[in-house]
């Protein structure tokens, strides 16, 4: 009855399904461990902004790597900006999609030692390769807040070329790195500078992070699912519409070879 299961397209077919139910299975846990992990970043940013600020020289230190739980923690920093060691971060943008640089400053600690501080985002120069306008900082002494930040890497960002930059320009925030070029001890990690606000937004500085989104990875869970639950309820329909076309088509030939094997009908008499 169900011989044609072992035909060459039903062998192919049924090896597909088995293929296909489990990678769709797999597909589907993916994306739940992709909404599990947003909701459990997000509860960290949300923990984190609310908590009171604290001195960022108790949460990092020269050359301390920033872990994933102090990530976009509240911290302060009281001292004065090393303006004559800016640089710009080539390749950001701004809230509203424009292209441009971000303004990070040195930022001598009152009690010694430099945390880099990322002043917001300003708007390129006309030549790539010229160093842009940015607003200057207060002078003398200040207090600044902001969110702790890790160093940025070639893997995070996807940018790989760093060579051949133009003097005072970076494509990545390396603590490391500049700690070389100003031939002193650097803060590991910076902060993202959320005040003082700068007289006419600018540098605009950078939003926090939306903590509210958790995107639409349990839908595409439950979508990959239902999926995985359809490929052999329609594998189960094909082989029932095969069995029944078949059963038809033998029915057909059996009738049609017993056809010659009837009685002909009498012709009616002629007057």
């Amino acid at each position: 009855m169900y011989r044609f299961l072992l035909t060459r397209q039903w062998v192919i077919l049924t090896l597909l399904v088995l293929v296909l139910i489990p990678t769709m299975v797999e597909l589907g846990f993916w994306q739940l461990h992709r909404h599990e992990h947003r909701v459990a970043q997000n509860a960290l940013i949300s923990h984190n902004l609310k908590a009171d600020p604290v001195a960022v020289s108790a949460l990092t230190s020269p050359g301390h790597t920033v872990p994933r739980t102090d990530y976009w923690r509240r911290v302060m920093a009281t001292g004065t900006y090393d303006t004559a060691h800016e640089v710009v971060v080539r390749r950001r943008t701004s809230e509203d999609g424009r292209i441009g640089v971000l303004a990070l400053t040195p930022f001598d600690l009152k009690g010694g030692g430099t945390v880099l501080i990322n002043r917001g985002w300003v708007p390129s120069a006309d030549d790539q390769r010229a160093f842009p306008e940015v607003p200057a900082p207060p002078r003398g002494e200040v207090t600044v807040t902001g969110r702790l930040k890790a160093d940025e890497t070639t893997g995070a960002s996807g940018i790989k070329d760093l060579s051949d930059l133009p003097d005072r320009q970076i494509m990545l925030i390396s603590s490391a790195q500049q700690a070389k070029t100003l031939s002193r001890p650097v803060l590991g990690g910076y902060v993202e500078q959320t005040g003082p606000v700068p007289p006419g937004d600018s540098p605009e500085l950078v939003a926090a992070p939306d903590d509210s989104s958790i995107g639409p990875h349990m839908a595409y869970a439950v979508q990959w699912w239902l999926f995985a639950a359809a490929v052999p309820v329609g594998w189960v329909i094909l082989a029932r519409r095969d069995k029944r076309e078949i059963a038809e088509a033998a029915a057909r030939a059996a009738e049609a070879a017993d056809a010659p094997r009837r009685p002909e009908q009498a012709e009616p008499a002629t007057a």
